[in-house]
């Protein structure tokens, strides 16, 4: 049956709400990561997955490893992914490309004017807390922004914050500065971080994801003194 775009993920029924947004956080998952992560039994696990494999949201593949029994991995579908947010990419790429016809610098100027403003408003709101809340402020933003986002704090204060939606899929699929305006917003908004993108789904990834970790003061030895860089 698939996805009806008239229906929001909100509207949804909360059981299967949530296997949906496990599997989205996720990218993929067997019936028992599933289960563990939503507190619930094996088997109501697979009578879920079942329904919705039924109304064409999940998918499986199998994997192979080793002489024991295969794993079946489940994941959402195209038509699952349109209940998550969209910023109606049809249009707006269609809007960008009778702009770049007119005058070919002002998508770049659009894609930064965008930048500028999410900076201005993120360090608004981040302003004056210490480190650790700014990435978990910065976290809620995106989620806000639709990116379906999460944080995970790694070992040595480092985080790993991930994208599991991306909120503007269709217009980043056409134009690249999408990408790259928005890991520039990233370290502009942590300026006293260090940001690497460690996954891209512009490169085969199932998220974008970024390594985020405070940056350390570089000290250089000067005439015998060791002194701030």
């Amino acid at each position: 049956m698939g996805a009806d775009s008239t229906v929001s993920l909100n509207s949804l029924p909360a059981p299967k709400r949530r296997m949906l947004v496990a599997l989205k956080r996720r990218g993929e998952g067997s019936v028992e990561d599933l289960a563990s992560a939503l507190g619930v039994t094996v088997s109501a696990v697979r009578q879920q997955l079942a329904g919705l494999a039924a109304e064409g949201l999940v998918s499986h593949r199998t994997l192979r490893s080793g002489a024991g029994r295969p794993r079946h991995l489940h994941a959402l579908t195209q038509a699952a992914e349109a209940f998550f947010p969209r910023t109606y990419a049809e249009l707006t790429n269609e809007l960008l490309a009778y702009a770049e016809d007119e005058d070919p610098g002002t998508v770049d100027r659009v894609f930064e004017r965008r930048r500028r403003r999410r900076v201005h408003d993120a360090l608004a709101r981040m302003g004056g807390k210490p480190f650790d809340d700014r990435v978990e402020e910065l976290t809620r933003i995106l989620d806000e922004d639709g990116y379906l986002a999460s944080v995970e704090a790694l070992p040595g204060g480092s985080y790993l914050v991930t994208e599991h939606n991306c909120a503007i899929l269709g217009v980043a699929q056409r134009y690249g500065l999408a990408c790259s305006t928005e890991i520039e917003f990233l370290r502009e908004a942590l300026p006293d971080a260090e940001i690497e993108r460690v996954a891209h789904r512009m490169t085969g990834g199932l998220v974008c994801s970024y390594a985020i970790r405070p940056k350390r003061a570089k000290r250089r030895r000067s005439r015998g003194t060791l002194t701030a860089g």
